[in-house]
């Protein structure tokens, strides 16, 4: 993976909590923290957390006894997940999930809600989960679907990539929804030494109130910024311009609402 892929610095935290935190992530962050507390845990480690969007669904919907740890790569990601007063329950760690600083079987359950596809080994981050797991204990993972069954994401993606037709930025068609093939999902997963692997795929609606909120997050609140930057330093306000006008002529001049779909395992 290059850097871009991997690296949230700056005011992007900000943007992505804000942006595409009730776009894209709050839907399925309740979805995973139903799962979750279906399996009623005592200790619940969370990968990839990000800006906590997923461990706020956690800590409000798990009962206050559950011990709840939430780890990022980034400490720009937890320092900004740090400052939400729904996380005061959580412990917050910057953690690398392909060396997670916890001793075997100390959880009974790990999240990783559109994480994996950033790991540059997701073997290793599969295995590594597995290691901290007690027994019996489960994987509850999730990723994006691909473009085609992602019709908000796809119509930026094109958008910016039809205003840079020589080197159209990648990103979103590259990382986050480059990852969803179930076989290779289950093969790795065994790999790792995952037995009982259930997979399924999940739509909910996503929603944002303007085409303009749309743009900002996708454009601006990820790593496509970066790539953008790359081939236009002072491009970026246009470039999202460019992407809102897609999503206004695909979506009307008000509130969006589109499905998106992602692909969600458990994993004993």
């Amino acid at each position: 993976m290059s850097g871009n892929d991997t690296v949230f610095t700056g005011s992007i935290p900000a943007l992505y909590d804000r942006y595409l935190g009730p776009l894209l992530f709050a839907p399925f962050a309740q979805h995973t923290a139903g799962r979750v507390a279906e399996l009623t845990p005592d200790r619940v480690l969370e990968t990839a957390a990000g800006t906590g969007i997923v461990t706020e669904a956690l800590a409000t919907t798990l009962p206050g006894s559950t011990a709840l740890v939430a780890s990022d790569l980034n400490q720009a990601m937890i320092d900004h997940a740090a400052t939400k007063p729904a996380l005061r329950r959580v412990e917050l760690r910057q953690a690398d999930a392909l060396a997670l600083p916890f001793g075997e079987g100390s959880f009974d359950v790990v999240v990783c809600q559109f994480g994996a596809m950033f790991f540059p080994d997701r073997v290793a981050g599969y295995r590594e989960a597995r290691r901290v797991l007690a027994p019996g204990g489960r994987y509850v993972m999730s990723v994006w679907g691909d473009l085609e069954v992602n019709p908000m994401t796809r119509v930026v993606v094109e958008a910016v990539g039809a205003r840079y037709p020589q080197n159209p930025p990648r990103f979103l068609a590259r990382t986050p929804h480059g990852h969803s093939d179930a076989k290779v999902l289950r093969r790795d997963l065994a790999a790792a030494g995952f037995r009982s692997i259930a997979i399924e795929t999940v739509t909910l609606p996503s929603r944002a109130p303007s085409a303009e909120d749309a743009a900002i997050g996708l454009c601006q609140g990820t790593p496509m910024r970066g790539e953008i930057e790359a081939l236009d330093p002072s491009g970026l306000a246009a470039t999202t311009d460019v992407a809102a006008a897609a999503l206004r002529a695909a979506y009307g001049s008000g509130a969006i609402k589109a499905p998106m779909q992602a692909v969600m395992v458990v994993a004993a």
